[in-house]
């Protein structure tokens, strides 16, 4: 409890000149609707920049915390202990709290922005701003691999039912695994396909340009510009920047706004590129793994997804939206999780996991209790069994958040990274009914308030020696604390 003063930064993709907005915003919707919860609420300019400041009150009414937010890029957070006995996590749920608010004002701005990337030398390819503009193989991949698995349970029983029915029932577990072990031994084939471009040694760099619009126009804008003029407009920039400079030039990339009709202020510009190849290698370095097949899907959903038998046949996947979202430090720390997974090489393991179900339901279950297979008990057995599975899973995400926490040594930047990009899901696990149903849906990955706190709390350099072991210890128990 020694610590008095806590700082913590943001990195925000908002534009300077909106801060004056954001401030507004978190004025209103944080700190004004929360004031039984806070006192002496003030707001004052420092040094040009916007400033919030606040105490924190306990239940009873009494000081706990002093609060300052201060509007530079980044922004920073800065909080002290007044009542020396608060525990840590309570200002941890002040600092995530002040993120979710800041990544909810980032939303809003991001449906008012339009978002340009380019490579250099390829095919100019649109944005895909949802998923359900995706093929469905591509939301099977960039959702979560684990999707799979539900398709070879659902695969076997079709098997199983055939091959039963023409007497050879015990081709049927054969059958499957010899399916899911091509699955696995090309699924970074597969991954590969998902993405629009192909990030080589020799062509690194995604450029990104974003243009801001104010926040009235939204509507105004996408009724007057369909997506063939926008695609049109983005071609013309890239053949007179980055065609011929090998960058993005704002100044011109202004002129052809306002060709097209668009008044473009040039302060609402913003340019970023980022060398794919050179974090991946430094990733893959760290691991002392060879430079994985790259590849960037063209979605402003940011995600990032790994597979592969193995590392040496490992892929990684990397959305645009992750790149804008995220700084480099912060991608670092995410493709730490992913190369967790080709370590581990948990694709094999959770494959490995599906075909063991279906070898117990076909020579034990279905032997002793064939019953249950003709019956609404199968229902409950298959939902008992992908929950199970599902469970299992989290432990592989969670020992891949050690492995990236061991290796790239940066757990802190990956918890902020997972509260930017799962902000709503934290918003959303801040009621406590919510959480147990979190621990037990079908999904892979643990809660992101289990996560975000699991990371902040280790010390770097972090040593643990059987990172597994440890993760699903801390699965059991952090599930056993959501009762």
């Amino acid at each position: 409890m020694a610590n008095k003063t806590f700082s913590y930064t943001i990195e925000t993709e908002v534009p300077t000149d909106y801060f004056k907005n954001l401030f507004e915003f978190i004025y209103q919707e944080f700190a004004k609707s929360e004031k039984p919860r806070f006192a002496d609420i003030s707001r004052k300019v420092v040094d040009g920049y916007p400033s919030l400041n606040f105490t924190v009150l306990d239940p009873a009414g009494k000081p706990n915390l002093d609060v300052e937010v201060r509007g530079d890029k980044p922004i920073e957070i800065t909080i002290v202990r007044i009542d020396e006995t608060v525990p840590e996590e309570v200002i941890e749920e002040i600092k995530q709290e002040i993120v979710v608010t800041v990544e909810i004002f980032e939303e809003k701005i991001r449906k008012s922005t339009l978002y340009f990337a380019w490579r250099e030398g390829e095919e100019i390819v649109p944005e895909q701003l949802h998923l359900k503009e995706k093929s469905s193989i591509n939301r099977l991949f960039l959702e979560t691999q684990i999707l799979l698995f539900v398709i070879f349970i659902a695969l076997g029983m079709v098997l199983f039912l055939v091959f039963i029915s023409i007497g050879k029932g015990w081709l049927a577990p054969i059958t499957l695994l010899a399916i899911q072990l091509v699955f696995v031994f090309y699924s970074n084939k597969f991954i590969a396909r998902v993405g629009d471009w192909h990030i080589t040694e020799s062509n690194p760099i995604i450029h990104l340009l974003e243009y801001h619009l104010p926040l009235e126009e939204q509507d105004a804008f996408r009724k007057k510009f369909s997506r063939e003029k926008l695609l049109k407009m983005k071609k013309e920039v890239y053949d007179q920047t980055i065609s011929k400079k090998g960058k993005i030039d704002c100044g011109i990339a202004s002129k052809i706004f306002k060709e097209y009709g668009l008044e473009c202020e040039p302060e609402h510009l913003v340019t970023k590129e980022v060398n794919v190849y050179q974090l991946v290698k430094r990733t893959a370095d760290n691991f002392g793994f060879p430079v994985p097949e790259i590849v960037v899907s063209n979605t402003m959903i940011p995600n990032a997804a790994a597979a592969g038998p193995s590392p040496s046949r490992g892929v990684v996947l990397i959305t645009t939206g992750l790149l804008v979202q995220l700084d480099d430090d912060e991608i670092l720390s995410v493709l730490g999780h992913e190369f967790g997974h080709l370590k581990g090489r948990d694709p094999l393991l959770l494959y490995g996991l599906t075909g063991a179900e279906f070898l117990f339901r076909f020579y034990v279950l279905f032997q002793l209790f064939p019953v249950i297979f003709l019956s609404p008990l199968f229902f409950v057995y298959f939902w008992l069994v992908m929950t199970l599975i599902f469970f299992i899973a989290k432990f592989f995400e969670a020992r891949a958040d050690l492995v990236s926490s061991i290796v790239v040594g940066q757990p802190q930047i990956l918890a902020m990274a997972l509260e930017k990009i799962g902000f709503r899901r934290l918003l959303y696990e801040r009621a406590p009914q919510y959480r147990f149903q979190e621990w037990i849906s079908l999904e892979p990955h643990p809660p992101i308030y289990f996560r975000v706190a699991r990371l902040e709390k280790l010390e770097v350099p972090v040593k643990i020696k059987h990172p597994l072991i440890q993760s699903a210890k801390d699965v059991i128990n952090g599930f056993r604390a959501s009762f």
